[in-house]
């Protein structure tokens, strides 16, 4: 059995690595060629998203946690379960997991990493709406208008 979860882990780790090189590529292009860089970014979320789902063991060891801390994060909604017999997490979540959790510690974070990966995967979520993304457009572009008040809305409502 340990040479299965290891020849499985060593796997992961490989397509993990394939996808991050992808990825460096594609941050290197972004500005010269944005629709190649476009390109490498689906090509790496289609390789995560074709792969088998991962076993809490495996993603316990890419994380460097335990498999009892992996599981409380799938509880929590961290790390999405793509089964329940047996248990085994979602590749492509894993995977920005496993970036999120990696810059925490490179930043010197330690502690509380189901908190701060948790904030993070919201900040992300909200950055990911359409609707966000075009404010802070206009916001850029200087077109935003200041929100208004209740009172303001109904004193314009009833003029």
């Amino acid at each position: 059995m340990t040479e299965t979860l290891d020849r499985e882990e060593a796997q992961v780790r490989a397509l993990f690595d394939r996808v991050e090189r992808v990825e460096a590529v594609a941050e290197q292009i972004e500005e010269q060629q944005p629709a190649n860089a476009s390109e490498l970014r689906h090509v790496a979320e289609d390789a995560l998203s074709n792969a088998e789902p991962i076993r809490v063991k495996t993603a316990a060891s890419l994380l460097d946690l335990s498999d009892r801390t992996v599981r409380a994060w799938v509880e929590e909604g961290v790390l999405a379960l793509a089964s329940e017999h047996p248990k085994r997490v979602d590749p492509v979540r894993l995977h920005q997991v496993l970036h999120l959790v990696r810059d925490l510690r490179a930043a010197g974070r330690s502690r509380d990493l189901l908190s701060a990966v948790w904030y993070r995967l919201q900040d992300a979520a909200l950055l990911d709406r359409e609707d966000l993304a075009a404010s802070l457009g206009q916001l850029r572009e200087g077109k935003a208008e200041p929100a208004s008040t209740k009172d303001e809305e109904l004193a314009v409502r009833d003029h």
